[in-house]
This record gives C-alpha cells, sequence and structure tokens, in this order.
C-alpha cells in the first residue's frame, strides 16, 4: 500500500487528534498508532494530553499515569497517559523549591511574598503545557520515530496551540524575576547551607522548559513533521466545532490535511430508525463534502457494532482510518 498522501506519511512525525468531546478522537488515534506500529518499521508513542484519560480504557490495558508502557506483542508501541498535576509540583518545586522558602518563613524579606505566589500560581493552560514539556523530553531525545497525540476537547486543544507564545511570555517574566533576586537569594540560602558549593540550577531548569515550549512551537508548524487531524462526526453542533477548530489551526499554523468523520450509520434493511438517522448523516455529510472536499482527505469511518477498544477492535477501525476501506453515499 502507498502510504504518501495517507493519514500516515513516512516523513511525519508528529500526529495530533483532536475534535469535539464523544466523536471518537482516542480510538482514532489508537487505531492509528497500533497500525503503524504493526505495518511499518516505526517505533511509536501514543500520549494522552487530556486529564479525563480513556487512552488505557481504549487500548484495553491499565496505565500509570507519568509511566511510558510497552506493548510488546504490537511491536515497538508505547503509551503514555500525563498527569498534568505531577508534572506542576516538579515545576513548582522548581520555582520555589531550592530558594530557602521553608526556612526563611517568618522573615521580612522584600518580594519573597510576590516569588511565593508567582511559583504557585497556574497560568492560563498550564496542565496543558505540563503535559507538553514531557512530551518534548522524548521528543528532544529522539526516541520514538512517530509521536501520536490525543488531545482534549476543543476548548482546551485550542488552549494548547496558543500554549507556546502565553507560556513564553509567563515564562520568561519569571526568568527575570529569578535573575534579579538571584544574588539576594543566594546570600540568605547559604546562611542555612552546610554545603557552599552547591549549585542552584533551578533557572537553568525553568530556562530549559521555555526554550522546549518555543522549540514547540516550530515542530507543530513545519508541514514536513506535523498534521492534526481533525475528528467529527456528521452534526450540525460537530460542524460548528471544527469550523472553530480548523480557524484556530489555519491562525496557528498547525498543518492539517485529513478529517475524519466518524460513527456514520451504515444502511440496515427494516430498521426505520437506522434509516432516519443515515438519510440525517447523509444530508450533513454532503454540507461537510461541500465545505472540505476540495482542500482535505475526508476519511468516512462507519458505526460499529460494539465498542471500539482493545487490538483486534483497534486494528478493525484502523482498516478505514489509515487504509480508507470506506466511502458513505
Amino acid at each position: 500500500m502507498v502510504l504518501k498522501d495517507r493519514l500516515i506519511d513516512p516523513s511525519t512525525r508528529f500526529l495530533l487528534f483532536g475534535g469535539k468531546g464523544g466523536v471518537g478522537k482516542t480510538s482514532s488515534a489508537a487505531c492509528a498508532a497500533v497500525w503503524t506500529a504493526e505495518n511499518t518499521d516505526k517505533s511509536v508513542l501514543i500520549v494522552s494530553t487530556d486529564p479525563a484519560h480513556s487512552l488505557s480504557d481504549s487500548l484495553g490495558v491499565p496505565m500509570e499515569p507519568g509511566v511510558v508502557m510497552h506493548f510488546p506483542e504490537i511491536g515497538e508501541l508505547y503509551g503514555l497517559e500525563i498527569s498534568p498535576n505531577k508534572r506542576m509540583e516538579e515545576i513548582q518545586s522548581v520555582m520555589g523549591g531550592g530558594m530557602g522558602m521553608g526556612d526563611m518563613e517568618g522573615m521580612n524579606i522584600p518580594m519573597l511574598g510576590e516569588l511565593g505566589d508567582l511559583a504557585s500560581m497556574n497560568p492560563p493552560g498550564v496542565d496543558e503545557a505540563m503535559a507538553f514539556g514531557k512530551v518534548l523530553e522524548f521528543v528532544e531525545n529522539s526516541e520514538y520515530d512517530l509521536v501520536i497525540f490525543d488531545t482534549a476537547p476543543t476548548g482546551h486543544t485550542l488552549r494548547l496551540l496558543s500554549l507556546p507564545e502565553v507560556l513564553s511570555g509567563w515564562i520568561g517574566k519569571l526568568m527575570m524575576l529569578r535573575l534579579r533576586l538571584g544574588k539576594f537569594f543566594g546570600a540568605i540560602k547559604n546562611m542555612f547551607k552546610r554545603d557552599k558549593d552547591e549549585q542552584d540550577d533551578s533557572l537553568e531548569m525553568i530556562k530549559h522548559l521555555k526554550e522546549s515550549i518555543e522549540a514547540a512551537k516550530e515542530e507543530l508548524e513545519d508541514p514536513a513533521k506535523t498534521s492534526f487531524i481533525i475528528v467529527m462526526i456528521a452534526e450540525e453542533m460537530a460542524i460548528y466545532e471544527t469550523e472553530r477548530l480548523l480557524s484556530s489551526l489555519i491562525t496557528y499554523n498547525i498543518p492539517v490535511h485529513h478529517i475524519v468523520v466518524n460513527q456514520l450509520y451504515p444502511e440496515i434493511v427494516d430498521c426505520d430508525f437506522c434509516a432516519s438517522r443515515r438519510d440525517f448523516q447523509r444530508k450533513h455529510m454532503k454540507g461537510i463534502m461541500e465545505l472540505y472536499g476540495e482542500e482535505f482527505d475526508v476519511i468516512s469511518v462507519p458505526l460499529f457494532e460494539r465498542e471500539i477498544r482493545k487490538f483486534e477492535q483497534l486494528r478493525r477501525m484502523a482498516s478505514y482510518i489509515v487504509e480508507g476501506n470506506h466511502s458513505f453515499p
């Protein structure tokens, strides 16, 4: 099978699946990951950045948040459910830890309260930022040939797309404050240290996070490396959500070539309800093709008779999403 112009392109390093809640993003991302690991020589990492994780349910295997899991029965397939709270604790320890905060409690030190407030505040989208920062650790180490993101519903995904710009400025201000107060805190801190040569690398860690976020923006905008796959259903509200998401993808220069239309009713004889739903979807599918058919690869996926979960069912769904074995008249 020729992969060029398909959903899985040989040059792609990052796939992001996003759309309205409940349209099948996780199943779509998971089946693409399973298909790639079994049909190519790529090592694949699928990452859930959705705080309400369902990746482990989709794969049918329990996963520990924050721990990369290998699925050897699928070849080089790995999975990760990110814990934003855990990552936020790590970053807060970098911001506030190592500065002698506890030792200096009760002392009247200028701007100490200001730094403490900064360390504990949550800038817009920080949970998504922590998740994305963790993913970048794997990307920077080049351990995986393909990283697939199972993103949160549309609103959270839009926040994720805006994060490089928002957080770059936020962390930049933090770095400025840390530099301004560095010598002062160093002098105070040394009063409580036995080891005078101990290094405080908090500034370097914060700087690295800022650089990682900025690098993410470049990676996401590179059409040779990144592709965003919109997942939707043939309903009016889903079309509105798709328009909103697509508009933001264009604004943030995120490459998008494929739109998956999921849960399309098959033709079933002697089922008036099924026939009604199919006619309803056919009307909306016509509108979807008029909107997107010329510019994007619209992939239609049928509604299955049972829930898509575990590897065998994911393989079945992949035959439609990745291989395109379906048409909806």
